[in-house]
């Protein structure tokens, strides 16, 4: 707490501290910049020096809730199709643990994709019949067929894909990017989050604020959830009967009654409740602009799909990432759930791409267009991969898949990322890593990097110690050959 009031202390016991502060900021300054540091100035709420020049100011991250089936997808194994119902080989399976899903089964039948696969783009990308728009524009994209995690399960893998740790309380990759970068609009949040409602509903899993909580960090570098249903955001109108200038002077008299009880105290959470009142009234005018898609151009919609027009669905939410990082906002976190295929893949995976392809490629080249794609980092993927073994039951038209952390694919676009590479190979059933392992620790490392920063000196004290998103226990590397 003594440390928070230290980072915030007043102007005056500022300048009492030492009278060549200001001297040795200059001077630091000028060494940086003789260093080859970035010498950019830092955003508003900025007090972290960028460690190098950033290729990205904005994220958008794209969670597909669940676990996507790597090989139905961008994992393209057509030699399956000769072991259909044969049993996964016990020497490729190894001593991977299995989910209490499947460890009970008599055996663990290979069920291929059902799927049929294309080449696309100059990099000859092989991609699933049920992305064909995403296809278009998969020369922006660089695709990684190696990621691995450390967790099996949902909550555990959703929250070390999240926060780089699969035990809750830490801050969330929107946090560190907040708390980095800061704000580029005083008048939106920093950091955003959307959830997007799936088309099929068979099965969710739990979403929940944990997923984009700031932990140790001070409550202000957590994300804002915005509803697409009712007001964006909730009481961000006021009262019938109250008035925008009733509202101020509510709110001057609330701050002055948090800057006597910060005086006192010295706790950084009323620091940050001041400033968060603050943004809420400010808030009142820009956010009806924000999610007002009437000035949109027909043009748009014909980009993102007609579904963009619909509140809630993925493409609404892709379209208002993209006005989200128009505004300024740093790190925009979008959900889109029910990828949890354990059954009926046929049933639901279509309707799963369906959901997301249009947007996805409306999203990459509506930015392309505007000027906004080098400077803003796309993300795709989900918190682990699936089994290539059927859970339950099995024909050639259906299967299920289990949880699998061993391998599965993510993506990214724009922002530093040099499109058409398609880095890291599996073995022959989609099951391990054979070539460029890639851990989420290196996912996240490679994030930072983008933004300017060293992972292992982004840091926050916290108990004593200078944590990090990327954590100590096992080194993080950044990704290079994704970089432009």
């Amino acid at each position: 707490m003594m440390n928070d009031f230290a980072l915030n202390m007043t102007r005056r016991h500022f300048f009492g501290r030492g009278l060549n502060v200001m001297g040795a900021a200059a001077l630091a300054s000028l060494m940086a910049e003789g260093n080859g540091l970035a010498a950019e100035t830092p955003a508003a709420g900025n007090t972290i020096r960028l460690h190098h020049p950033a290729k990205a100011k904005h994220v958008i991250y794209l969670h597909m809730v669940g676990g996507p089936p790597q090989m139905d997808l961008f994992d393209y194994k057509p030699q399956m199709q000769r072991y259909f119902n044969v049993d996964l080989p016990a020497s490729i399976r190894g001593n991977q643990r299995l989910t209490t899903m499947t460890s009970g089964q008599g055996r663990f039948p290979v069920a291929p994709s059902k799927y049929k696969f294309h080449r696309r783009g100059k990099c000859g990308m092989w991609m699933t019949e049920l992305l064909p728009n995403l296809g278009q524009v998969a020369d922006e994209c660089a695709f990684v067929r190696s990621m691995h995690t450390d967790a099996i399960n949902h909550e555990p893998a959703i929250c070390m894909m999240q926060t780089g740790n699969q035990v809750v309380g830490r801050p969330c990759l929107g946090s560190w990017a907040s708390y980095g970068l800061g704000s580029l609009n005083n008048n939106l949040p920093t950091f955003v989050v959307l959830i997007a409602r799936s088309s099929n509903t068979e099965q969710f899993q739990a979403i929940s604020s944990r997923l984009w909580s700031s932990g140790f960090m001070p409550s202000e570098h957590a994300g804002t959830s915005f509803r697409s249903q009712g007001d964006p955001i909730l009481y961000i109108n006021n009262p019938p009967g109250v008035s925008s200038e009733v509202r101020r002077t509510m709110l001057d008299g609330l701050r002055k009654l948090n800057e006597m009880n910060y005086r006192e105290v010295g706790d950084s959470e009323t620091n940050t409740r001041i400033q968060q009142y603050e943004l809420a009234f400010r808030m009142q005018a820009s956010v009806p602009e924000l999610t007002n898609l009437a000035a949109e151009p027909a043009a748009t919609f014909t980009l993102y799909g007609e579904d963009a027009r619909n509140p809630g669905t993925f493409a609404n939410s892709a379209l208002v990432a993209r006005r989200l990082v128009e505004r300024g906002v740093r790190f925009v976190q979008v959900y889109h759930n029910n990828w949890d295929t354990h059954a009926n893949v046929s049933g639901r995976l279509p309707s799963q791409c369906r959901d997301v392809d249009r947007a996805l490629y409306g999203l990459i080249t509506d930015l392309k267009q505007r000027g906004m794609l080098d400077e803003t980092l796309i993300v795709w993927g989900g918190e682990f991969g699936r089994t290539i073994y059927s859970q339950g039951g099995l024909s050639p038209e259906n299967y299920g898949r289990d949880h699998h952390p061993r391998c599965f694919t993510m993506w990214m676009a724009g922002g530093g990322i040099k499109g058409g590479v398609i880095h890291g190979e599996t073995d022959d059933f989609s099951y391990n890593v054979v070539a460029d392992p890639v851990h989420v620790r290196d996912f996240h490392a490679t994030i930072l990097h983008l933004l300017g920063y060293n992972q292992d000196r982004l840091t926050f004290r916290y108990q004593g110690l200078d944590q990090r998103l990327t954590g100590f226990e096992h080194p993080a590397e950044v990704v290079r050959p994704l970089l432009a």
